[in-house]
């Protein structure tokens, strides 16, 4: 029996990531082929960092094998919304005014997960500063294409008045088949 990881949910992977019958990057490596192939048409990645994701993978592969097991959400993939900071990485908010904008230092939560041993595979986009809609005049495309280019199973009905309207990196990533953990808001 043949099982595509990219399909894995959380606690299934993390069950055979501690039974060490999976291995973090081989969790990794097709969720990030998924994500490369779909997010053209999904626009839910502001900044994938599939190096620095792989090599997180390694390492908590490494541990594992090693004993050193930190809990359920070792080996984990996760995304984060582009209003969380990750030590030097942007953090733009998908505001033009915050573009060149490099944080210093790690959100509480980006140092919880990376404690617990996540894996982050890159930061979400978002509404401009998490609040408002969309928003066609900044340096990134808002995430989710119009609703007719997308799988069935993502699109609004017919006769909404919202079946054009873009939602939210997460909700994009929640509904498409990369899905293991975006990492939001209530914004």
């Amino acid at each position: 029996m043949s099982v595509d990881f990219a399909y894995l949910g959380l606690a299934e992977a993390a069950e055979l990531i501690r039974g060490k019958k999976l291995s973090p990057v081989e969790y990794a490596t097709p969720l990030l082929a998924r994500i490369e192939r779909h997010d053209p048409k999904l626009n839910a990645f502001i900044a994938l960092m599939p190096e620095r994701g792989l090599a997180a993978a390694r390492a908590a592969e490494a541990e594992i094998t090693a004993g050193r097991w930190r809990g359920p959400f070792h080996g984990m993939p996760y995304a984060l919304k582009d209003i969380i900071d990750v030590e030097g990485i942007a953090t733009t908010a998908h505001s033009r005014v915050l573009a060149n904008n490099s944080a210093h230092s790690h959100a509480a939560v980006t140092e919880r997960l990376e404690a617990a041993g996540g894996i982050l595979l890159g930061k979400l986009s978002t509404h401009e500063f998490a609040i408002g809609g969309p928003s066609f005049d900044l340096p990134w495309p808002p995430s989710m294409p119009r609703s007719d280019r997308l799988p069935r199973r993502v699109r609004r009905p017919p006769k909404s008045p919202y079946r054009h309207c873009r939602i939210s990196a997460p909700a994009a990533r929640l509904s498409s088949p990369p899905k293991p953990m975006p990492c939001t808001s209530d914004g």
